[in-house]
């Protein structure tokens, strides 16, 4: 017998029918979601729930290998510093009490599962395109939920639901987050810094930070959203190559290098190698 995650009332109670936009509720015994229409979406056996529109196609997401790599190489505390500097943000960046938050292309869950962790009685969603990351997202924190969905459609999210939005490394689609966020409360964005992972970007050929990105981040959400502030975290790992080959298979570099190529740049490189994590924590709210 399948034993699923139990999911968290308030979690589920922020999703819509992708169908009708109706509210969902859990049936069959945790098996499903159903809306008074009858639309019913069942859960996979891992927990998680897909909910696209009949016909509809959630653009592919990680693979199997890079979420492998994404959970060996955050396991190891890597990008702790991330997700602190996350949470402070959900905790300090004003707004309405952080009751129910979504992560959007939440990969995993591991930086909404820490930031569950220092908010008791919030409950959360990571929304990913990726089911083999949702697999993985449904069992990250007990109140926590995953979704498959198309982050670039209409979210299967109510209006004004969620008290917060984390995005991190993900792409961002303003003018839902702007119609799923609570009136008083906050999108929080985490972008790489101009010299993230610099130490790597030349030895093994990896795509560079747009200089204008934090330009582009602000002309994509306004003028569904104005900012609130911005902060900088920055940290120097010490990383064996082993780290090094997760790190660069976990995220969209895994897709631009070819893997026989990157494993004999990563094979050249000192050991440890010193790699600089920096990235700008920008906070949002609705006008």
């Amino acid at each position: 017998m399948t034993v699923r995650p139990e999911l968290p009332a308030a979690a589920v109670a922020a999703l819509a029918c992708p169908v009708c936009a109706g509210t969902l509720a859990v049936g069959g015994d945790g098996a499903l979601l159903r809306c008074p229409a009858g639309h019913s979406f069942d859960r996979a056996r891992q927990g998680h729930v897909t909910l696209l529109p009949p016909g509809h196609r959630a653009p592919s997401g990680d693979s199997a290998e890079m979420v492998a790599d994404r959970v060996a190489f955050l396991a190891a505390g890597s990008y702790a510093g991330i997700s602190e500097a996350l949470g402070d943000a959900v905790l300090d960046g004003g707004g309405a009490q952080a009751r129910v938050l979504l992560d959007l292309g939440g990969g995993t869950g591991h930086h909404l599962a820490a930031v569950l962790d220092r908010v008791p009685g919030a409950a959360g969603v990571v929304l990913d395109s990726s089911p083999f990351a949702a697999r993985r997202a449904a069992r990250a924190h007990p109140r926590a939920m995953a979704v498959v969905a198309d982050t670039w459609a209409r979210l299967p999210v109510r209006d004004g639901a969620v008290d917060r939005v984390l995005v991190v490394f993900a792409p961002r689609n303003g003018p839902e987050i702007a119609r799923v966020l609570h009136p008083e409360g906050r999108l929080v964005v985490v972008t790489p810094a101009a010299d993230h992972l610099g130490e790597l970007v030349g030895p093994l050929g990896l795509l560079r930070v747009d200089p204008d990105k934090a330009s582009r981040l602000a002309g994509s959400l306004e003028p569904h959203l104005v900012p609130v502030g911005v902060t900088e975290r920055r940290d120097v790992l010490g990383l064996d190559r082993s780290a090094v080959g997760t790190l660069v298979g976990m995220g969209p570099h895994a897709r631009h290098l070819p893997a026989g190529i990157r494993a004999g740049r990563i094979d050249a490189l000192p050991e440890p190698v010193e790699v600089t994590v920096a990235v700008q924590v920008a906070v949002y709210r609705r006008p």
